[in-house]
């Protein structure tokens, strides 16, 4: 897909599309789908499969932040294997870093 393609949008801009008409999704199908053929679509789909058993029970749902610049020295070791990843993978250690957080003052309230 050509960059010249990719469209951004904001979530109000997407319920406008959406009470305009503007959606191609049939929100009335999806609405109807049941957990068990939601599962089972899930299963057939190739870029779901890595995600298939990993617990999402105790998932959050984290709105970015601000970020703040720091120069902090980390084992190579621990760099290469959240480079190896991918993009993102500064995203990814700050978001290891927040669930110890958060584990340690869940920790402090007990």
């Amino acid at each position: 897909m050509s960059e010249e393609d990719i469209r951004t949008f904001s979530a109000d801009e997407v319920t406008e599309m959406i009470a305009r008409g503007e959606s191609k999704t049939d929100w009335a199908r999806v609405a109807a789908l049941t957990d068990e053929e939601i599962m089972a679509a899930m299963k057939d789909d190739p870029d779901w499969a890595e995600f298939m058993d990993v617990d999402w029970s105790k998932a959050t749902i984290v709105y970015p932040t601000p970020k703040k610049a720091v120069s902090i020295r980390l084992d190579e070791d621990v760099i290469d294997f959240f480079k190896k990843s991918g993009k993102g993978y500064q995203t990814r250690m700050n978001a290891v870093l927040r669930h110890f957080m958060t584990e340690q003052k869940n920790r402090k309230n007990r």
